[in-house]
């Protein structure tokens, strides 16, 4: 079982963690105290998860488990959540744990990482949005086993100096044909996880010694204008991940399956995040068929 750790954009939505479904084009979370929450999947953390949970259902796995607070930008919401994960995480046992959008907070970023290291297994780390940002900043990036940024993102992760992403220096940002300087920046700075996922025009994962992968087909040039289609593609890693794939051919797969799910969706000006999710189970089959791989 693996967990997905995040915000939604509703300052009133309460800390809420449990078990996941869907119903139409809302998240359904059942809280441990029996209670129900709803949350509209637009973008973000409930894309991430509406994602993780199709995955899951495709493949007769369990969904996974999510830890949302609203949030609103104040890091009211997101200070909730880090302290509910240092006392919880402890106990807890997660194959996985993938953090999205919390406001990055360099203290309480450690205080969940102790936690993590109290746990009796350590899951597998990725980071996403926010809590990357605070991973970086903490000096703790290596810690990870997974980043998955976007160009921006990632020379962020690149600039040695900045201490915050408004601070990136303008010269190495949203430059995709300097992503692998961006990367070997990054990992030189000791700012990257053991692998990166970069999302873009063109996917590439990489490690250490460099790009080990680019996936550019197939090529839906519409998804780039559609916002959430990154956390489709996190959301799509975590959950392969979680059922049991290595890194490396989650971030693989992922990668062709969410362009196969945009491609299905044919995107126009009016399509939303979850039209694309709806087009996951199919794409997923596509997959499969088309790389004459098992179904697992």
């Amino acid at each position: 079982m693996f967990a997905i750790i995040g915000t939604v954009p509703d300052e009133k939505f309460p800390l809420t963690c449990g078990s996941i479904s869907l119903s139409g084009t809302n998240l359904i979370v059942d809280g441990q105290s029996g209670d129900r929450r709803k949350v509209d999947i637009n973008r973000g953390t409930p894309a991430l998860l509406a994602t993780a949970f199709k995955v899951c259902e495709y493949f007769g796995a369990p969904p996974p488990v999510a830890y949302l607070i609203g949030d609103i930008g104040t890091g009211a919401g997101s200070r909730k959540l880090y302290a509910h994960l240092e006392k919880d995480l402890p106990d807890a046992r997660f194959s996985g744990l993938t953090f999205h959008y919390i406001q990055p907070d360099v203290d309480w970023h450690n205080r969940v990482l102790f936690a993590v290291n109290d746990m009796a297994e350590r899951p597998l780390m990725i980071a996403d949005a926010g809590f990357m940002y605070a991973a970086k900043m903490s000096g703790q990036a290596e810690t990870y086993d997974l980043f998955t940024p976007d160009i921006g993102e990632l020379a962020f992760l690149a600039d040695d100096t900045a201490p915050h992403p408004f601070y990136t220096r303008g010269f190495i940002f949203h430059e995709e044909n300097r992503v692998p300087e961006l990367i070997a920046r990054a990992y030189q700075h000791g700012n990257a996880a053991r692998y990166l996922m970069v999302k873009g025009e063109i996917d590439r994962l990489a490690d250490a010694g460099g790009v080990l992968k680019s996936i550019k087909e197939p090529s839906v040039p519409a998804l780039e204008a559609i916002g959430g289609t990154g956390d489709i593609l996190t959301g799509l890693v975590a959950a392969l991940a979680g059922i049991g794939k290595d890194i490396p051919s989650a971030c693989i797969s992922a990668a062709v399956i969410s362009r196969l799910a945009g491609e299905l969706a044919a995107p126009d000006p009016g399509t939303q995040v979850m039209d694309i999710i709806q087009k996951i189970p199919e794409s997923l089959k596509a997959f499969y068929a088309r790389h004459h791989l098992p179904f697992e």
